[in-house]
């Protein structure tokens, strides 16, 4: 893939060397480049595991990625209505692409290292500028091409031949437009944020497209088979003359203007002038801008923030630790919930990890309850005389399952050594205190979020299974910690493949909610048509609240030798 790309991008080779550029460097340097961009992983991917030999073939990877990307919106091209069909799908196509060029563009945008690795070197600053810019160029192409092939396939077998030649002409028109709103994002975002919170920033970026990827996966379907979408109409949305994204579809009917209405073959005219002028508008003034806050970033990685009395102070009064010091008795715990409060601030895998899954929730839930081809207004009306609310309940489950995994693991795992300096005994309280941490900080919000909404649809009268849900899955937030990941806060290397009885407990636990939440689900059921069944719940709360207690007490109790016996198991 990168032989290919490269012999590609260096056909023009009079051309490159009559703008200043030394072949045979130009050659080296982009063929280091490619294959670094081969071994990194990708933003939404797993973090490769320290001292594991790095993944090959990633661009491969990701150009088979954003091709099952381009695939999953074609549906807008069988639309009736042509003219909305193009709309639609090239709207969709520039939220994606400026989307992923906002998470992962940035890393071309920003790598610094030439200037401390080639620039010592004799390589004049043509050739140097010319490989970025044909770094950018071929990493703006492993992404769009691929992305377009399935709706430049699809058209074309719709139309005809022309289609074909025109299309391309319009994914280069649009990657003009999702390149000048990618530039003008980072600028504000530079513009109103410190240049050291830049990547926090991108963070945040890649995880709300997480979310919005695994929504569109999962919804989509349903809204494509609605009679309203099927029947749209782009005569309806006259504002939509004004973006983009509707100059590039009215361009269409430079080929066929029987089908389009009279004032189209005006506005197409804006195709071919908005992206020129947003080219014009980039390299004028938004070009020197940018490249000015660029270094910046630099600064802000290189320099160390040093703490002043103020900010001690401001540490000394945080609401965590007023928590910490109402919820642990021992001094230890104390610790290890602060340890695990602050450090889940400050690890961005943690929250590209971990966040994701709280929209995922929302997502599970909406999906499931629309599954019927009844009205939304129906569904909805219907829902307080269901029992849905416990699968509601019992869905946080899975933010237990990746927050509490992500509790032990990090990348920084050789820091843990502080741990066996210090003089604790049991090492059960650092990691009780972390799960307090954790559990206070992420779960418990969710879960009265949850739980206001149960209240709100299905009335105060579900308290109690409420109290029950909390308690199972509190229950098995802890046995997983107890059997799989019996580990100090953030002492362990991710592995990629867990051993086999390992990996065995984990399945055996993960049994464990769907027992709990079957029985609860059949007790509702019963209930409801048996008065005295409800004290078949409060039997089944004391008694996972008396095994909670049990299982909390081995838990915190957790010796170094056990530690020892879970690192060589």
């Amino acid at each position: 893939m990168n032989n290919f790309l490269l012999y590609l991008f260096l056909l023009p080779k009079a051309l490159w060397r009559f703008m200043g550029a030394d072949i045979n460097q130009l050659r080296a340097i982009l063929k280091v480049k490619l294959m670094l961009d081969d071994r990194k992983p990708l933003s939404m991917g797993r973090q490769q595991a320290q001292g594991k030999k790095p993944f090959r073939f990633m661009t491969a990877l990701s150009v088979f990625l954003s091709a099952l990307l381009g695939f999953m919106y074609i549906f807008p091209l069988f639309l009736e209505d042509k003219f909305m069909g193009l709309w639609i799908y090239f709207s969709v196509f520039l939220l994606m692409l400026s989307v992923m060029l906002i998470m992962d563009f940035s890393t071309v945008l920003f790598d610094t290292r030439d200037k401390t690795i080639l620039l010592p070197r004799p390589i004049n600053e043509r050739t140097l500028l010319l490989s970025r810019l044909l770094h950018m160029f071929i990493y703006l192409f492993r992404i769009v091409f691929p992305m377009s092939l399935a709706g430049w396939i699809t058209f074309t077998m719709q139309t005809s031949w022309v289609a074909a030649l025109w299309f391309p002409f319009a994914i280069l028109m649009m990657t003009v437009v999702a390149l000048f709103l990618v530039i003008l994002c980072y600028l504000l975002v530079l513009r109103f944020s410190k240049p050291g919170k830049f990547k926090d920033v991108i963070n945040y970026f890649q995880i709300g497209f997480s979310v919005l990827f695994f929504a569109c996966v999962y919804l989509m379907p349903r809204a494509v088979n609605n009679e309203g979408f099927q029947q749209l109409k782009h005569i309806d949305f006259q504002w939509a003359a004004f973006t983009p994204t509707y100059w590039l579809a009215a361009s269409w009917s430079w080929f066929q203007p029987d089908k389009f209405w009279a004032a189209t073959k005006w506005i197409s005219i804006l195709s071919i002038v908005g992206p020129l002028l947003l080219v014009w508008l980039t390299v004028k003034y938004l070009s020197p801008s940018f490249a000015a806050r660029i270094g910046n970033i630099d600064v802000a990685d290189n320099a160390e923030a040093k703490p002043t009395p103020e900010s001690i102070k401001k540490s000394e009064n945080s609401f965590y630790l007023k928590l910490a010091n109402l919820l642990n008795k021992n001094p230890i715990s104390k610790a290890g919930f602060s340890i695990a409060w602050l450090q889940t601030d400050r690890s961005r895998n943690f929250k590209m990890r971990v966040y994701p899954t709280f929209a995922y929730v929302p997502v599970y839930f909406f999906y499931i309850t629309t599954q019927s081809d009844k009205p939304l207004a129906q569904i909805w009306a219907n829902m307080p005389k269901t029992s849905i609310y416990v699968l509601l309940l019992y869905l946080t489950s899975f933010v237990v399952l990746q927050l509490l995994s992500m509790l032990v693991y990090s990348d920084q795992y050789k820091a843990s050594w502080i741990y066996y300096s210090s003089p604790v005994v049991k090492p059960g309280l650092v990691m009780e205190g972390a799960f307090k941490g954790v559990w206070v900080k992420y779960f418990v919000p969710m879960f009265l979020l949850v739980s206001v909404f149960v209240l709100y649809v299905w009335g105060f009268a579900r308290l109690l299974d409420i109290a029950l849900a909390f308690v199972n899955i509190t229950l098995f937030g802890l046995s997983v910690m107890r059997v799989a990941h019996r580990r100090l806060p953030f002492s362990a290397m991710e592995q990629m493949n867990e051993k086999g009885n390992r990996f065995l407990k984990t399945l055996f636990v993960m049994l464990l909610p769907m027992s709990l939440g079957f029985a609860h689900y059949a007790i509702v059921g019963a209930a409801d048509s048996v008065p005295f069944l409800f004290w078949l719940k409060v039997l089944f709360l004391v008694l996972s609240s008396i095994l909670l207690w049990m299982l909390w007490d081995s838990y915190k109790n957790t010796s170094w030798d056990q530690l020892k016996k879970v690192d060589l198991a």
